[in-house]
């Protein structure tokens, strides 16, 4: 955990993640663009989450092509299941103060 990160910090950071369970596109982008450039921990899981959510929406779209052939209809499972799975994993971390990189994720935002 990183002694700069105040338990507002690590507040916030978690909400973007449960929030986006619920409203995947405007709930974290309010909470990060209000709180930014307040602190460095929740721009740093403001722009882990959209690149999340960019790359699982690029999977997502390849799985629903693939469905055609057959092999996306288990795709989109696996596909949705991940996401779930590591929101939840980088919900908790960022609740604990830790700064989680989700796996499978491109960095488009930096």
């Amino acid at each position: 955990m990183d002694e700069r990160t105040t338990s507002d910090d690590r507040l916030f950071a978690m909400l973007i993640y449960l929030v986006s369970l619920f409203v995947p596109i405007i709930g974290p982008l309010i909470i990060w663009m209000i709180k930014r450039d307040e602190s460095e921990f929740v721009d740093y899981h403001g722009k882990e989450y959209f690149n999340f959510f960019i790359s699982f929406a690029i999977y997502s779209f390849i799985s629903g092509i693939l469905i055609l052939v057959l092999i996306g209809i288990l795709l989109i499972f696996i596909v949705g299941a991940l996401a779930l799975i590591f929101t939840l994993i980088a919900l908790f971390k960022a609740y604990n103060g830790e700064r989680y990189r989700i796996p499978l994720v491109f960095r488009l935002i930096k």
